[in-house]
């Protein structure tokens, strides 16, 4: 019990820190946790998941891959494939056409590459048919990838991850029962049967929970508690009909749940999101700290030779046939070829056969673990490192870091929009009126038409690419409300609004349901208008080693107020952030000043009017 205790922390202490180390400098998170989890394991010993867990961790692993599915499932939304057009289409391709060609591909690489024999060949081919949402998720969530190849990859990961399991299920039931007479047919047709029912039992799941949760037939507190323990229940259940088919089960729970437009579970997403970020660190860290150096001393050179094939003949011809003759642009289609790393259900999958085909006496049994690792870390190792440079490369790249999204077209919000064109930060306004937006269109910056919290706008827009949100509508209460519902996907240090900062007074509106205010000096949305009707304007200050910010600061006559600073990189931050930024020579500050302030500044000092 000490043991697994012990374990648990170092494997979240390891996971999570890899994941904090991603965010920090860039680097592919799975890259990382994979080199946590040797170092845990085989390299210090502190962790020994088969001496910490003993019968519990393939359970447990399960379950875990289990609820990962069912949570990307949960954001696989038919709106999305119709928004990237075209990728309906190639995904139902590359599950159509992918599966059986990379399948066959797959084989042939492990018979005549790998040295395998053909049991163990098609088996270990049938693994690998797919990616996995475990490795491909945190890829895109780390890169910037356009909206097409970025669907495709995410559906693809999903959609297909469980009918591996199936096809090495498959290819198990027929050297398993074939000496007992019953052809391949009735082995694929009493499989086909056993997925139709398991697909059924989670569709039928899924209508349950989208028929009860509305109706208040569940409180809100147990909703979460209860969503989890049926995922958990319908993978159980539909591996009792028949194994390997519960991941089929909570992958279409999850996708009929995310299409059947059910209000309340908006409220439960970001809570799944967290659980399955913990599951995909500690459990990746957990498989690669399984490593053994006795397994991996079975690695032989001729595997090398199937990883290369794995990597630039088996995956690039696959999609490449999937394609052929598709609405997806080339380069596209190059980028999804490549891209195709194997994770934590690759692997943990080929140790269950391994111990199977053992037991049916064939021979390289053993050999699935060491070379089920070598795949993971090949592709993850590629894929990860690669992943920004080639989609750079093949001018596939999303809009990347969009700068700062105002909500409200004002007076004030146009002129600070304006001034960061000309300094060169992307800005973008958002307003539901066309009428409001006419001066912003004239002005040729960008906007978007529409209720930002709209989920048209979550499609179109991408707001997790902006560095920051500044709400400027005259409505307080609605700039409160969008600062609170974007928090939670670009964090609170990043939603800030005009409208007066929280004080004592408990009949005001709580600081927590707010958004950081954009003005030290706490002005709201009557200060702003009054002072942009009476000619105030903004002001940019660039600062050098002899003047620094305190003399910036103070040369700004009374009453004006700093806004934000310009980095030097490019990156943008507002002085009332929970750490306030420290200006050094290069970074620009721009403030909010009256008009005389702004002619005198020009005439002494040479700077520019916004």
């Amino acid at each position: 019990m000490e043991h697994a205790a012990f374990a648990i922390a170092v494997i979240g202490l390891l996971g999570i820190g890899a994941q904090w180390t991603a965010w920090r400098t860039g680097w592919p998170a799975i890259a990382l946790m994979l080199a946590a989890g040797i170092l845990g394991g085989p390299v210090t010993g502190l962790v020994d998941p088969e001496r910490d867990f003993g019968a519990l961790l393939k359970p447990a692993i399960s379950i875990a891959v289990a609820l990962i599915l069912f949570e990307g499932g949960l954001s696989l939304n038919f709106r999305e494939l119709r928004h990237a057009e075209g990728s309906r289409g190639a995904v139902g391709r590359l599950s159509l056409i992918g599966i059986p060609v990379g399948w066959a591909l797959g084989a042939l690489a492990g018979f005549y590459v790998a040295g395998l024999v053909w049991p163990v060949a098609i088996l270990f081919a049938g693994i690998l048919v797919v990616t996995g949402p475990t490795v491909v998720l945190p890829l895109l969530r780390q890169s910037s990838v356009a909206t097409r190849p970025r669907a495709i990859l995410k559906w693809e990961a999903i959609v297909n991850d469980p009918f591996g399991a199936l096809c090495a299920l498959v290819t198990y039931e027929y050297l398993r029962r074939s000496a007992q007479g019953v052809s391949m047919a009735q082995i694929a047709g009493s499989l086909l049967g056993a997925a139709i029912v398991a697909g059924l039992i989670g569709f039928q799941v899924a209508r349950a929970i989208a028929w009860a949760f509305p109706r208040g037939h569940v409180p809100e507190y147990l909703k979460a508690p209860m969503l989890l323990v049926a995922v958990i229940g319908t993978f159980v259940g539909s591996n009792l009909i028949q194994q390997e088919t519960g991941l089929l089960a909570v992958t279409v729970m999850g996708v009929a749940l995310a299409n059947m437009r059910m209000a309340g579970l908006r409220n439960i997403r970001p809570f799944k999101e967290n659980v399955t970020v913990l599951l995909i660190s500690g459990v990746f860290v957990l498989m690669s700290a399984s490593l053994n150096f006795a397994v991996l001393a079975r690695f032989e050179w001729r595997f090398v030779g199937f990883l290369l094939a794995l990597l630039f003949l088996v995956r690039p011809v696959t999609v490449l046939l999937s394609l052929a003759f598709s609405s997806v642009p080339w380069r596209e289609r190059i980028f999804v070829a490549w891209i195709a790393p194997r994770g934590i259900v690759a692997v943990a999958i080929s140790g269950l056969f391994a111990l199977r085909l053992d037991e049916l006496g064939y021979r390289d049994g053993e050999t699935l673990v060491s070379l089920s690792f070598a795949v993971v870390v090949a592709t993850i190792v590629a894929h990860g490192f690669s992943m920004k440079p080639i989609a750079r490369w093949l001018k596939v790249t999303g809009p990347g870091d969009r700068g700062l999204l105002i909500v409200g077209s004002t007076p004030w919000s146009l002129a600070l929009a304006r001034l960061l064109r000309e300094l060169d930060v992307a800005v973008t306004i958002s307003d539901t009126s066309w009428l409001r937006l006419s001066p912003v269109r004239q002005a040729g910056i960008a906007f978007y038409h529409g209720e930002i919290l709209s989920e048209a706008a979550g499609d179109e827009l991408h707001i997790g690419d902006f560095q920051l949100v500044a709400v400027t509508t005259e409505n307080e209460a609605y700039n409160a409300l969008v600062c609170s519902e974007l928090a939670s996907e670009l964090g609170p240090d990043a939603v800030y609004q005009l409208g007066d900062s929280p004080d004592e007074d408990r009949r005001r509106l709580a600081g927590s349901l707010r958004g950081e205010a954009l003005f030290e000096t706490g002005w709201g949305i009557d200060d702003v208008t009054e002072r942009t009707q009476g000619g105030w304007t903004f002001r940019r200050t660039l600062l050098t080693e002899r003047f620094d910010y305190l003399a910036a600061r103070a040369a700004l006559p009374d009453g004006a107020a700093p806004l934000l600073l310009l980095r030097r990189n490019g990156r943008v931050r507002f002085f009332t952030h929970a750490a306030p930024p420290k200006p050094v020579a290069g970074d620009t500050v721009v403030s909010f000043v009256p008009p005389r302030a702004v002619r005198q500044a020009n005439l002494e000092l040479g700077e520019q009017d916004a």
